[in-house]
């Protein structure tokens, strides 16, 4: 069994967070490696680092909606903990794509797959979802795909 290095990388962060004895970040580590291991299991698998970015990109959406859940009931010591889970899960995303980037990968994909109306949406963020998975929000790259093709 072959190790990916996403995967290799967490692992070590959080070998260097148990010399270091920060309890923050390795349990921050602890659950981003417990929920890659789950999947592993359930689905008797062993991930690539694509499948591991999306898991990624999967804790990180949970952790934003969960700040302004907790913002809102006014729960700032929570707002602060998933906050720092965030930042963690963050280091090991790529770097986040500008506007002009996604609206150039729009581009190029509805030029490659010859789409015309907001029907063909599926063709085209089927061309997008692998170059951008942890790297932009899904949904706002969705919503720009209809503006493009309405």
């Amino acid at each position: 069994m072959t190790e990916n290095p996403l995967k290799t990388d967490i692992s070590n962060a959080m070998k260097d967070a148990m010399r270091a004895r920060d309890k923050v970040r390795l349990g921050a580590l602890r659950l981003i490696l417990a929920e890659i291991k789950r999947v592993e299991v359930d689905e008797r698998i062993e991930v690539e680092d694509a499948r591991v970015l999306s898991i990624l990109d999967k804790m990180s959406k949970q952790r934003r909606d969960s700040i302004k859940q907790f913002h809102a009931a006014g729960r700032d010591d929570l707002v602060a903990q998933e906050q720092t889970e965030l930042d963690i899960i963050s280091e090991f995303m790529p770097a986040a794509l500008g506007d002009d980037e996604i609206t150039a990968l729009i581009a190029q994909a509805i030029e490659q797959s010859k789409a015309e109306s907001v029907r063909d949406m599926g063709k085209v963020m089927a061309l997008i979802k692998p170059q951008i998975q942890g790297r932009a929000d899904m949904a706002a790259v969705s919503k720009q795909v209809k503006a493009a093709l309405g």
